[in-house]
């Protein structure tokens, strides 16, 4: 295994964005698709690709999520091309919210950049911006079209492996 995708996922959304973006990676034995609570640092050793994701909550990723970017001994990513996506609100939703809308204006309020500085300061090359795939409402489903806008960003990403 030489590319991994990690992510966190509260209501299924991130998890089909994220299966979806490892099938167009690629075969199980070429890409690994494992929730955050079930990685070990020893899985990670010897990537060439490492790709994370989670929910946005609280304007952050989640707290899995978080505490990987923690466990990550400081430069261990040197050497690796990294990438990071999120799911989240549409812009309709979070403009409905006012308080919501004014904290994502005043913060920037998504997990993804987060996600990716994080896997910067750990020796990352990042080699994509930052992603969100939208969901409706707080729970999903997602915003059709973008399972298949999530496979089309890993493509992308696939040719700067």
């Amino acid at each position: 295994m030489k590319t991994a995708l990690l992510y966190d996922s509260a209501y299924g959304n991130t998890e089909k964005i994220a299966q979806a973006i490892g099938q167009a990676l690629g075969t199980q034995e070429e890409v690994a698709v494992l929730r955050i609570g079930e990685v070990n640092q020893a899985q990670l050793a010897g990537l060439k690709l490492l790709i994370v994701g989670s929910p946005t909550q609280r304007l952050r990723p989640t707290i899995p999520t978080s505490n990987l970017l923690k466990m990550l001994a400081g430069n261990s990513l040197k050497g690796v091309k990294v990438a990071a996506f999120d799911t989240r609100l549409t812009v309709q939703e979070i403009e409905k919210i006012r308080v919501l809308a004014f904290f994502v204006r005043l913060f920037g309020g998504y997990a993804a950049p987060v996600i990716a500085k994080g896997l910067q300061k750990k020796g990352g090359e990042l080699i994509a911006p930052p992603e969100g795939f939208y969901v409706e409402g707080m729970e999903g489903p997602l915003v059709d079209g973008e399972l298949e806008r999530a496979a089309a960003w890993a493509r992308q990403i696939s040719a700067h492996r």
